[in-house]
Protein backbone atom coordinates (compact mmCIF):
# COMPACT_ATOMS: atom_id res chain seq x y z
CA UNK A 1 0.00 0.00 0.00
CA UNK A 2 1.36 3.07 -1.07
CA UNK A 3 0.96 6.43 0.66
CA UNK A 4 -1.83 7.63 -2.12
CA UNK A 5 -3.98 4.56 -1.73
CA UNK A 6 -3.25 5.31 2.42
CA UNK A 7 -4.39 9.10 1.99
CA UNK A 8 -7.26 7.87 0.08
CA UNK A 9 -7.97 5.43 2.87
CA UNK A 10 -8.19 7.47 5.60
CA UNK A 11 -10.20 9.54 3.65
CA UNK A 12 -12.86 7.27 3.10
CA UNK A 13 -12.98 6.25 6.90
CA UNK A 14 -13.08 9.95 8.01
CA UNK A 15 -16.26 10.19 5.72
CA UNK A 16 -18.36 7.00 6.69
CA UNK A 17 -17.79 7.75 9.79
CA UNK A 18 -19.13 10.83 9.48
CA UNK A 19 -22.27 9.42 7.73
CA UNK A 20 -22.15 6.54 10.48
CA UNK A 21 -22.38 8.91 13.45
CA UNK A 22 -24.55 11.71 12.22
CA UNK A 23 -26.72 9.12 11.85
CA UNK A 24 -27.00 7.63 14.34
CA UNK A 25 -26.30 11.24 16.57
CA UNK A 26 -29.54 12.20 14.97
CA UNK A 27 -31.75 8.98 15.67
CA UNK A 28 -30.37 7.78 18.67
CA UNK A 29 -28.35 9.87 20.84
CA UNK A 30 -29.74 13.12 21.19
CA UNK A 31 -29.28 13.17 24.93
CA UNK A 32 -25.87 12.18 24.73
CA UNK A 33 -24.35 13.18 21.36
CA UNK A 34 -20.91 12.07 20.45
CA UNK A 35 -17.58 14.05 20.20
CA UNK A 36 -15.51 14.85 18.31
CA UNK A 37 -12.71 13.20 20.37
CA UNK A 38 -14.65 10.25 20.40
CA UNK A 39 -15.09 10.41 16.17
CA UNK A 40 -11.09 10.61 16.06
CA UNK A 41 -10.54 8.03 18.69
CA UNK A 42 -12.72 5.50 16.98
CA UNK A 43 -11.49 6.45 13.20
CA UNK A 44 -8.06 5.58 14.49
CA UNK A 45 -8.92 2.25 15.65
CA UNK A 46 -11.10 1.66 12.67
CA UNK A 47 -7.84 2.69 10.44
CA UNK A 48 -5.52 0.20 12.50
CA UNK A 49 -8.05 -2.69 12.20
CA UNK A 50 -8.66 -1.85 7.85
CA UNK A 51 -4.61 -1.83 7.83
CA UNK A 52 -4.86 -5.08 9.79
CA UNK A 53 -7.47 -6.23 7.28
CA UNK A 54 -6.26 -5.56 4.19
CA UNK A 55 -2.86 -5.95 3.76
CA UNK A 56 -1.90 -9.09 2.82
CA UNK A 57 1.49 -9.82 4.70
CA UNK A 58 -0.59 -9.30 7.72
CA UNK A 59 -2.75 -11.94 7.56
CA UNK A 60 -1.85 -15.67 7.60
CA UNK A 61 -2.78 -19.26 7.68
CA UNK A 62 -2.63 -21.83 10.03
CA UNK A 63 -1.01 -25.26 9.53
CA UNK A 64 -3.34 -27.98 9.50
CA UNK A 65 -6.75 -26.43 8.13
CA UNK A 66 -8.10 -25.82 4.97
CA UNK A 67 -6.49 -22.72 2.76
CA UNK A 68 -9.45 -20.96 2.91
CA UNK A 69 -9.28 -20.10 6.41
CA UNK A 70 -7.41 -17.08 7.30
CA UNK A 71 -5.99 -15.42 9.97
CA UNK A 72 -6.32 -11.36 10.53
CA UNK A 73 -5.69 -9.51 13.45
CA UNK A 74 -7.90 -6.55 12.97
CA UNK A 75 -10.03 -7.54 15.86
CA UNK A 76 -7.87 -6.43 18.32
CA UNK A 77 -7.81 -2.29 17.58
CA UNK A 78 -11.69 -3.33 17.36
CA UNK A 79 -11.85 -4.76 21.37
CA UNK A 80 -9.02 -1.70 22.58
CA UNK A 81 -11.24 0.71 21.40
CA UNK A 82 -14.39 -0.99 23.07
CA UNK A 83 -12.96 -1.74 26.29
CA UNK A 84 -11.45 2.01 26.01
CA UNK A 85 -14.39 3.88 24.62
CA UNK A 86 -17.34 1.67 24.84
CA UNK A 87 -19.43 -0.92 22.64
CA UNK A 88 -20.47 1.97 20.52
CA UNK A 89 -16.62 3.16 19.26
CA UNK A 90 -16.08 -1.04 18.76
CA UNK A 91 -19.12 -0.97 16.37
CA UNK A 92 -18.60 2.07 14.52
CA UNK A 93 -14.88 1.11 13.87
CA UNK A 94 -16.37 -2.36 12.61
CA UNK A 95 -18.71 -1.10 10.43
CA UNK A 96 -16.24 1.39 8.70
CA UNK A 97 -13.95 -1.30 7.89
CA UNK A 98 -16.27 -4.13 6.50
CA UNK A 99 -17.30 -1.14 4.29
CA UNK A 100 -13.95 0.00 2.94
CA UNK A 101 -12.86 -3.67 2.73
CA UNK A 102 -16.63 -4.12 0.79
CA UNK A 103 -15.12 -2.62 -2.71
CA UNK A 104 -12.15 -5.05 -2.28
CA UNK A 105 -13.89 -8.32 -2.17
CA UNK A 106 -12.63 -11.24 -3.29
CA UNK A 107 -15.63 -13.26 -2.43
CA UNK A 108 -18.76 -11.17 -3.60
CA UNK A 109 -19.15 -9.76 0.01
CA UNK A 110 -19.65 -13.46 1.12
CA UNK A 111 -15.82 -13.08 3.42
CA UNK A 112 -16.79 -9.76 4.61
CA UNK A 113 -20.09 -10.69 5.94
CA UNK A 114 -19.18 -13.28 7.72
CA UNK A 115 -16.06 -11.49 9.22
CA UNK A 116 -18.78 -8.46 10.40
CA UNK A 117 -20.64 -11.20 12.30
CA UNK A 118 -18.29 -12.79 13.75
CA UNK A 119 -16.42 -9.95 14.96
CA UNK A 120 -19.13 -7.99 16.45
CA UNK A 121 -20.05 -11.68 18.34
CA UNK A 122 -16.82 -11.39 19.57
CA UNK A 123 -16.21 -7.63 20.42
CA UNK A 124 -19.30 -6.13 21.03
CA UNK A 125 -20.65 -8.64 24.20
CA UNK A 126 -16.67 -7.82 25.68
CA UNK A 127 -17.48 -4.74 25.40
CA UNK A 128 -20.72 -4.30 26.96
CA UNK A 129 -20.15 -6.47 30.17
CA UNK A 130 -16.28 -4.46 30.50
CA UNK A 131 -18.29 -1.16 30.57
CA UNK A 132 -20.32 -2.11 33.93
CA UNK A 133 -16.76 -3.95 35.34
CA UNK A 134 -13.54 -1.81 34.32
CA UNK A 135 -11.20 -3.64 36.22
CA UNK A 136 -8.72 -6.15 35.38
CA UNK A 137 -10.97 -8.89 36.46
CA UNK A 138 -13.84 -7.45 34.28
CA UNK A 139 -12.08 -7.21 31.53
CA UNK A 140 -10.96 -11.52 32.06
CA UNK A 141 -14.26 -12.05 32.73
CA UNK A 142 -15.35 -10.14 29.35
CA UNK A 143 -13.26 -11.73 27.27
CA UNK A 144 -13.80 -15.56 28.46
CA UNK A 145 -17.95 -14.74 27.75
CA UNK A 146 -17.11 -12.99 24.55
CA UNK A 147 -14.90 -16.13 23.42
CA UNK A 148 -17.52 -18.49 24.05
CA UNK A 149 -20.05 -16.43 22.40
CA UNK A 150 -18.24 -15.78 19.29
CA UNK A 151 -17.20 -19.27 19.24
CA UNK A 152 -21.02 -20.94 18.90
CA UNK A 153 -21.82 -17.85 16.60
CA UNK A 154 -18.91 -18.79 14.19
CA UNK A 155 -19.03 -22.29 13.78
CA UNK A 156 -22.74 -22.46 13.66
CA UNK A 157 -22.66 -19.50 11.32
CA UNK A 158 -19.48 -20.91 9.14
CA UNK A 159 -20.91 -24.71 9.42
CA UNK A 160 -24.73 -24.32 8.32
CA UNK A 161 -24.78 -20.80 6.68
CA UNK A 162 -21.75 -19.51 5.69
CA UNK A 163 -20.45 -22.22 3.32
CA UNK A 164 -23.64 -23.10 1.75
CA UNK A 165 -23.82 -19.15 0.68
CA UNK A 166 -20.15 -18.99 -0.35
CA UNK A 167 -20.46 -22.09 -2.57
CA UNK A 168 -23.56 -21.18 -4.21
CA UNK A 169 -22.01 -17.38 -5.03
CA UNK A 170 -18.65 -18.58 -6.09
CA UNK A 171 -20.50 -21.38 -8.12
CA UNK A 172 -17.88 -23.87 -6.31
CA UNK A 173 -18.84 -27.76 -5.93
CA UNK A 174 -19.01 -28.89 -2.81
CA UNK A 175 -16.02 -31.57 -4.06
CA UNK A 176 -13.75 -28.71 -4.02
CA UNK A 177 -14.41 -27.25 -0.41
CA UNK A 178 -13.85 -31.32 1.13
CA UNK A 179 -10.76 -31.32 -1.51
CA UNK A 180 -8.94 -28.37 0.38
CA UNK A 181 -10.23 -30.01 4.20
CA UNK A 182 -8.64 -33.53 3.06
CA UNK A 183 -5.33 -31.43 0.97
CA UNK A 184 -5.31 -30.17 5.06
CA UNK A 185 -5.24 -33.76 6.00
CA UNK A 186 -8.42 -33.13 7.66
CA UNK A 187 -10.59 -36.51 7.15
CA UNK A 188 -14.34 -35.73 6.97
CA UNK A 189 -17.23 -36.93 4.96
CA UNK A 190 -19.27 -34.62 5.81
CA UNK A 191 -19.92 -30.69 6.16
CA UNK A 192 -22.21 -30.24 8.86
CA UNK A 193 -21.19 -31.92 12.32
CA UNK A 194 -17.92 -32.96 11.45
CA UNK A 195 -16.90 -29.75 9.96
CA UNK A 196 -17.94 -27.50 12.78
CA UNK A 197 -15.99 -29.85 15.50
CA UNK A 198 -13.08 -30.82 13.68
CA UNK A 199 -12.31 -27.71 11.56
CA UNK A 200 -14.65 -24.58 12.72
CA UNK A 201 -13.92 -24.80 16.19
CA UNK A 202 -10.21 -25.37 17.01
CA UNK A 203 -9.54 -23.27 13.95
CA UNK A 204 -11.73 -19.99 15.17
CA UNK A 205 -10.17 -21.33 19.29
CA UNK A 206 -7.02 -20.61 18.37
CA UNK A 207 -7.62 -17.44 16.51
CA UNK A 208 -9.71 -16.15 19.24
CA UNK A 209 -6.70 -17.27 21.47
CA UNK A 210 -4.10 -15.34 19.47
CA UNK A 211 -6.63 -11.99 19.45
CA UNK A 212 -6.83 -11.86 23.26
CA UNK A 213 -3.24 -12.84 24.35
CA UNK A 214 -2.08 -9.68 21.80
CA UNK A 215 -5.05 -7.73 23.02
CA UNK A 216 -4.57 -8.26 26.89
CA UNK A 217 -0.14 -7.35 26.22
CA UNK A 218 -0.73 -4.30 24.35
CA UNK A 219 -3.67 -2.56 25.29
CA UNK A 220 -2.59 -0.16 27.85
CA UNK A 221 0.47 1.08 25.83
CA UNK A 222 -2.42 1.58 22.68
CA UNK A 223 -4.80 3.47 24.41
CA UNK A 224 -2.71 5.95 26.38
CA UNK A 225 -0.93 5.87 22.61
CA UNK A 226 -3.88 6.90 20.92
CA UNK A 227 -5.23 9.14 24.09
CA UNK A 228 -2.32 11.06 23.91
CA UNK A 229 -2.03 11.75 20.39
CA UNK A 230 -6.31 12.92 20.57
CA UNK A 231 -5.99 14.80 23.67
CA UNK A 232 -6.18 18.22 21.82
CA UNK A 233 -9.13 17.62 19.64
Amino acid sequence: MNSYDLTRMIIAIACILFVVVFFINKMFLKKKPITTKFMTRTAIFAAMAIILYIVPFLKFKLPFFPAFLEIHLDEIPLLIAGFAYGPLSALLALIVKTLVKLPMTTTLGVGELADFIYSAAFVIPAAIIYKKHRSFKGMLVSISISTVIQLLVSCFVTTFLILDFYMYVMNLPRAAIMGMIKAAGINIDSLSWPFFFTVALPFNAMKDAIVLVVTILIYKRIHKLVERATDRV
